[in-house]
């Protein structure tokens, strides 16, 4: 029997692994891009580069989430084993491991307000660090000259704060750092604001202020960045925070928490008259003190003596004037012998230091180029006189042979107008004109006769 052919068969669609869950995972974030997902967090883990991962269980299904820290930063509460939470995120799928996992934006407890959550959460774990210790916390100026507030520059709080240092002290110098206490970029500007007075030095206290609200209204001051700017500030730190049932975590880490921005501006400064009565009572309390200490020495000095308590003190100041000379002659000793090794370490240095001097060094040259140029002027002299001398004898001699010395006997030299020298009367016939040398001075004179010998 022939075996019928339908014509068409089933078009392939092939896929990679890679292709098909790029696809899935197209598929599944336009399709839950944003849910909110019920359920119990298990396992939950802070890996090192800030991220959080922990699965959301139920009795029947569990599903992986995974919290990226630029979102975890900004969470109300951080997970926690444990906790039903209300999770929103969206579907993602992790294409190494081809799972898909929820991406967590937010994160909220179920059965019990995030906020109040958080605040306990972060309470303990700062209590755990010690950071709500009294012994750490710092006692505030007994009278502080300037004054740092970090709160909103508009609104009653500034006022009324202001109103009440200038009243109870005046004259104090206050230095106001603008910072929105609520709403987006609060947090960062209350940082910044206790950051700066911490590291200008400026303040000698600084008070962290705003009027009363809702727990949603006051919650930057429950942050754990406000909370450990305080804790790192240099000065001390008074929170002033909402009114005296509202509590926050800048309350606790605080070194002072005023009930109300008004109430810090009292406990900070005291006033006028009560440091006056201060003042008043304690130089009371110091004059009763030293009466009191005087008038026990005074019946200590007559039952023992005045005579031995004389002699006593006698010895005790000589014994110490003995010690004190002993001191001062070792001193002097030792001072004696430490100028003594600096002036012997000072002049074998002065004495490296003149060897390599440039200026010493060149002096030893000029002195030596004088030397030479003496020497070379005592040989040149020397050689000249000798000089002078063989010249003198050479003269001599030559004067000796100089025929010019017999014309000084009265002879004379005839040359002809051609320089020739006149030997016989045929070398000058007649009407030759001839030269005449003397002893001293020429002569020109005309042949008028020749006769030959």
């Amino acid at each position: 029997m022939e075996q019928l052919s339908l014509g068409w068969e089933p078009e392939r669609r092939l896929y990679t692994v890679k292709s098909l869950t790029a696809e899935l995972r197209e598929l599944l974030s336009s399709a839950y891009e944003d849910v909110w997902v019920a359920g119990e967090i298990s396992g939950a883990k802070l890996a090192p580069s800030g991220h959080y991962y922990f699965t959301l269980k139920d009795d029947e299904a569990q599903l992986r989430c995974v919290c990226f820290r630029p979102v975890a930063r900004y969470l109300k509460f951080k997970p926690q084993d444990g906790i039903q939470a209300l999770v929103r995120g969206r579907i993602e799928v992790y294409e190494p491991r081809g799972e898909y996992q929820l991406q967590v934006e937010a994160l909220e407890p179920q059965g019990f307000g995030a906020l109040q959550f958080a605040f306990e959460q972060l309470k303990k774990k700062l209590a755990a660090e010690g950071l709500f210790d009294p012994a750490r916390k710092r006692r505030l100026p007994t009278l502080p000259r300037r004054i740092g507030i970090v709160t909103s520059p508009t609104g009653a709080v500034i006022r009324d704060m202001l109103n009440i240092l200038g009243r109870r002290f005046p004259g104090l110098h206050i230095r106001l750092y603008p910072a929105r206490v609520q709403g987006e970029g609060s947090i960062e500007q209350v940082v910044r604001g206790i950051d700066y007075f911490s590291q200008s030095g400026w303040a000698e206290v600084v008070i962290v202020a705003r009027g009363g609200g809702s727990l949603e209204d006051l919650w930057i001051f429950n942050e754990e960045a406000v909370a450990r700017a305080i804790v790192a500030c240099s000065v001390p730190v008074v929170s002033a925070v909402g009114h005296e049932t509202d509590f926050t975590i800048a309350d606790f880490v605080a070194d002072l928490r005023a009930p109300t921005p008004s109430a810090a501006a009292e406990l900070v400064v005291p006033t006028r008259d009560s440091l006056l009565e201060q003042v008043a009572a304690r130089r009371n309390q110091l004059e009763r003190a030293v009466r009191f200490r005087l008038e026990q020495a005074a019946r200590r000095l007559e039952r023992q003596g005045i005579g031995r308590a004389t002699a006593v003190i006698q010895r005790r100041i000589g014994r110490a004037m003995q010690r004190a000379d002993e001191l001062d002659y070792r001193l002097r000793g030792r001072a004696r012998t430490l100028v003594e090794a600096a002036g012997r370490r000072w002049r074998e240095r002065d004495q490296r230091l003149r060897k390599l001097d440039l200026r010493l060094r060149l002096a030893a040259a000029h002195r030596r180029l004088d030397s030479a140029a003496s020497s070379v002027e005592r040989i040149a002299g020397l050689r000249v006189a000798r000089c002078r001398a063989r010249l003198d004898e050479l003269d001599a001699h030559l004067r000796q042979l100089s025929p010019l010395a017999v014309l000084d006997r009265g002879y004379a030299i005839l040359e002809t107008g051609a320089g020739r020298v006149v030997r016989c009367a045929e070398d000058a016939p007649k009407g030759t004109n001839v030269g005449v040398r003397l002893a001293k001075g020429r002569l020109k004179a005309r042949v008028t006769a020749s006769t030959p010998d």
